[in-house]
């Protein structure tokens, strides 16, 4: 074989290097090249190895994987760029075929004269540019593995080609491809990519492989007609789109990124075509429900996980999904139902904070009205009935929105009744179970007026028997006076008064004075606090005066209305002065507190509701106009009998006259008198 050299006359004399055992010589050229006669020789296998078992080798490793190619490239300073000669004979042999990995190119060498070059392999090189290929028109297959190239181009003519392996290099961003509309295999695997883009055009492309990059969603492969296989293991891969569009996948190979959840790939259930796909080594397979949903959700799976899907394993993916999907329904039912009670706790709250403006609007134009107008720079100023209204009207409109909500809400949580809003009351009218009634051992009261709540403490001692812990939270406890009505109570042990909306808890006795009231329950906790022998001597000390006073100046027989029929004997009993020995009053207190009753002086110290209070105004109102009426009929009565008394004694002188006379006329005649006096007698037994 024959080195080549430069034709005489046409140029400085190239450098030959050595010949490889394929008879290829590679010549450095400085200037102009002209000899192109050298053939070399390529032999390579039709069949194509699977895109995920190294497709980027092909078959090009398989049959020259124990030759050397002993090519150099010289180093001269004055070496611009490297020229590719071949043999006559080998271009015959391996007319559409070239190899030229690990030859240590840094650049592509110019292959004149191969235009019919089909499959050219640069494997294993120190390439950084694509460039000099531009004439290889009728080139297939391009292998660039293993090189140093950041952007694709120079690819622009080549549009015949079906393979292109760019795997393992430093590109960074998907371009350049728009002319390569027959490509069918893209390996872009290895590489900085961060965005799938650029790639919609390609309809023919069968397989792309972008496997270890740094991709973080997978999107832009509308147009992909044709894909089959689709791999994009070790990226970074957290979100999936576009993937139910492609109708040819077939497999695709998602291992080691970081989907931790299956509505992150959820449009794969919508893919018809797909058969195997790889989810192992991300968060999502860690789970336990991971290959029963991707089961149940892909029922067209033959793989997953590189491992074949039995039927038994479908049958019980299917079992577990319906477990799954009832667990899940059973908490977004819990879920709405949560959201429901807070709309309708926040609703309540706000009716229940229009409604205490409105009161205080109330008392402040009855304050108003009571007291001279204030002088604002010499005028008066008043609030007129069209500003209460227009701020009335304000308010409501705020939870307008709301109005559609329930107004009041009713809750039980494991031994506790919960009562939202004043229409709650109305449950205590409900037939409970006895079950539910005897586990009910709190009862919380919440937007409520006090007023309200006193009216049904009895019907609560009644359907809750074991209730002993009361809690109150914006139930306008305003004033000491109203614990006297938790006296009627049948027990309790706990006493919870929230300070929103319980402005008594501003007080600083409060606590004592409930102790002392409801000293007969022997009250463990108030407000969470446990009570000590200490609080109920102080509370003693303090009020015991107190209801002494109170006792002492009440009617008896207001005070025999106070007790029950036992309770009034023993009270009348005392009255009497029968049981005033000595000691008898710690009897009574014994007797009281063996008995869980309440002190005949504490009993003294009730509280009357509002509307109650109301009613016996009205009452006596009613009773005060009876008797106003009553008295004045009699006045005028008495007043009328007497203007006639006085009017006949006036006039009596002069008709006892005129009575005389007439018995005088009328018996001056006797015969003619006893005629008529018979005449009379006659008619009238007549």
């Amino acid at each position: 074989m024959v080195p080549s050299r430069c034709r005489p006359g046409r140029g400085p004399r190239a450098t030959p290097g050595p010949i490889n055992n394929c008879g290829l010589q590679l010549v450095i050229q400085t200037s102009s090249i002209t000899d192109k006669s050298k053939p070399f020789e390529f032999r390579i296998n039709k069949e194509q190895s699977s895109f995920h078992n190294r497709l980027l080798q092909h078959d090009l490793e398989k049959n020259y994987s124990g030759r050397q190619d002993n090519t150099n490239f010289g180093s001269s300073s004055s070496i611009t760029l490297p020229v590719l000669q071949r043999t006559a004979e080998e271009k015959i042999l391996n007319s559409d075929r070239l190899n030229l990995e690990r030859q240590k190119l840094t650049v592509c060498p110019v292959i004149d004269g191969e235009d019919h070059l089909r499959l050219l392999n640069f494997q294993h090189n120190f390439i950084t540019r694509i460039q000099n290929i531009s004439n290889l028109q009728h080139l297939v297959f391009l292998d660039l593995y293993d090189n140093q190239i950041e952007e694709i181009s120079g690819l622009s003519t080549l549009r015949s080609l079906r393979v292109l392996l760019l795997g393992k290099n430093r590109i960074k961003k998907i371009s350049n491809l728009d002319n390569l509309k027959n490509l069918d295999v893209l390996d872009l695997h290895g590489n900085q990519i961060t965005k799938i883009e650029n790639i919609s055009h390609l309809s023919e492309l069968r397989v792309l492989n972008l496997a270890r990059n740094l991709l973080t969603i997978v999107e832009n492969l509308n147009g992909l007609d044709s894909l089959t296989e689709l791999n994009l293991r070790h990226n970074q891969v957290s979100a999936i789109k576009d993937v139910d569009t492609l109708p040819c996948l077939q497999r695709l190979f998602l291992s080691f990124n970081n989907i931790s959840s299956f509505e992150d790939i959820l449009c794969l259930a919508d893919s018809s075509s797909l058969s195997d796909i790889t989810l192992d080594g991300n968060p999502i397979a860690q789970e336990t429900w991971y290959k029963h949903t991707v089961l149940h959700h892909m029922m067209q799976l033959r793989q997953l996980d590189m491992k074949r899907i039995t039927e038994e394993e479908r049958r019980m993916a299917s079992v577990a999904a319906r477990k799954e999907e009832e667990r899940k329904r059973e908490s977004h039912r819990q879920t709405l139902l949560k959201e429901k009670k807070r709309l309708t706790i926040c609703n309540i709250a706000h009716q229940w904070e229009i409604q205490q403006n409105r009161i205080a609007l109330v008392a402040s134009l009855n304050q108003d009205k009571d007291n001279e107008p204030c002088q604002i720079n010499g005028s008066a100023a008043y609030v007129f009935p069209e500003e209460s209204r227009s701020l009335d009207t304000i308010l409501s409109s705020a939870v307008q929105g709301l109005s559609v909500l329930d107004s009041h809400l009713v809750e039980v949580e494991g031994d506790s009744l919960c009562l939202y809003g004043a229409g709650a009351l109305e449950c205590l009218d409900r037939n409970w179970s006895v079950q539910t009634a005897g586990m009910i051992v709190t009862v919380s009261f919440m937007y409520i007026e006090f007023d309200e709540i006193v009216q049904v403490l009895t019907k609560l001692k009644i359907k809750f028997p074991n209730s002993v812990h009361l809690k109150f939270k914006e139930t306008n406890l305003v004033t000491l006076q109203q614990f006297n009505a938790l006296a009627q109570m049948h027990r309790l042990e706990q006493l919870t008064v929230d300070p929103q909306g319980n402005p008594v808890v501003n007080f600083t006795l409060w606590k004592y004075y409930v102790l002392f009231r409801l000293n007969h329950f022997n009250l463990q906790k108030i407000n969470g606090v446990k009570v000590t022998e200490n609080d109920v001597v102080m509370a003693e000390r303090l009020f015991g005066i107190l209801a002494y006073a109170t006792s002492s100046e009440v009617p008896r027989y207001r005070m025999l209305s106070l007790f029950g029929e036992s309770r009034r004997k023993q009270f009348q009993y005392l009255l009497e002065g029968k049981g005033k020995k000595s000691g008898t009053g710690s009897e009574e207190s014994s007797d009281n507190s063996r008995n869980g009753g309440e002190s005949s002086t504490r009993a003294t110290l009730s509280y009357t509701t509002k509307d109650f209070h109301m009613e016996k105004l009205e009452e006596i109102k009613e009773r005060k106009t009876f008797c106003q009426t009553y008295v004045e009929n009699l006045v005028k009565e008495a007043a009328d009998i007497n203007m006639k008394n006085e009017l006949l004694q006036k006039l009596w002188p002069q008709m006892f006259i005129e009575l005389v006379r007439d018995a005088v006329i009328e018996i001056r005649n006797k015969n003619s008198y006893m005629k008529l006096c018979l005449q009379r007698i006659t008619d009238q037994k007549q």
